[in-house]
């Protein structure tokens, strides 16, 4: 298959809401329909992260923002606090969840945040293709962890130096923070109602604490990998 196709379901009682996102599976990036050309506020130089590297004479939307349109105009009419029942689709699976709307529209937006063309978010993409809906703090800190050490693996292949202090991992949440406040600025912009904006608060909570919990966050874990620290389970050198 060409895709991989992930579908959030929002049924609130009153009413239901659903949001397909279509990834190729090469690049990770989500696949934007023909004609989709976004609102004005999707506009690179409306709210422009400090940090962002794009030129607006090259790149005249922000690509996060111009792929949130469509779930911004899809969710505007709930609220923050709003009890959901969230359904999410992969091609092998299902995950239903009872939850608030911003915290699913915050699993969903990270997602789609995740396959845009961003320079600080496509860094993601293979959380995003490992995708877990709703995960909590300290899921988020082992996924985001261990990509990144696969991402040293690779790395140290192509004769980089291995960065096992995770200061690199540190730096990208750092910049993530500047992407997050310079969005929601933008949503504030464009919602009605609040449960887009609070979804991206809560991944800027997240953002903000990671780099200085994920230490001691890591060594709480550490007793679960007690077998592999046993000398008797290194392998010798031949």
């Amino acid at each position: 298959m060409s895709s991989l196709n992930i579908c959030y379901k929002f049924d609130s009682g009153d009413q239901i809401r659903e949001y397909a996102i279509q990834l190729d599976r090469q690049s990770l990036e989500c696949v934007k329909p023909d004609d989709s050309s976004g609102p004005d506020w999707a506009a690179l130089d409306f709210h422009q992260c400090p940090n962002c590297p794009l030129d607006v004479a090259l790149v005249p939307r922000c690509p996060v923002a111009e792929n949130l349109a469509p779930l911004i105009s899809l969710i505007d009419d709930f609220n923050s606090f709003d009890n959901v029942r969230v359904s999410v689709t992969f091609d092998d699976r299902e995950m239903i969840i009872e939850s608030t709307m911003q915290r699913a529209v915050s699993s969903l937006l990270g997602l789609i945040m995740a396959t845009s063309a961003c320079p600080f978010t496509t860094l993601f993409r293979p959380m995003a293709r490992f995708h877990q809906p709703l995960s909590n703090d300290l899921e988020t800190i082992f996924r985001a962890s261990a990509t990144y050490l696969i991402a040293q693996y690779f790395r140290v292949k192509d004769g980089f130096d291995f960065d096992a202090e995770l200061a690199g991992l540190k730096k990208v949440y750092q910049n993530i923070q500047v992407v997050n406040k310079a969005l929601a600025t933008r949503l504030r912009a464009a919602c009605e109602q609040d449960a887009a904006v609070n979804a991206v608060i809560l991944l800027d909570l997240f953002a903000k604490e990671i780099p200085y919990s994920i230490d001691d966050a890591l060594e709480d874990i550490r007793f679960m990998f007690e077998p592999y620290l046993e000398q008797t389970n290194t392998p010798s050198e031949e």
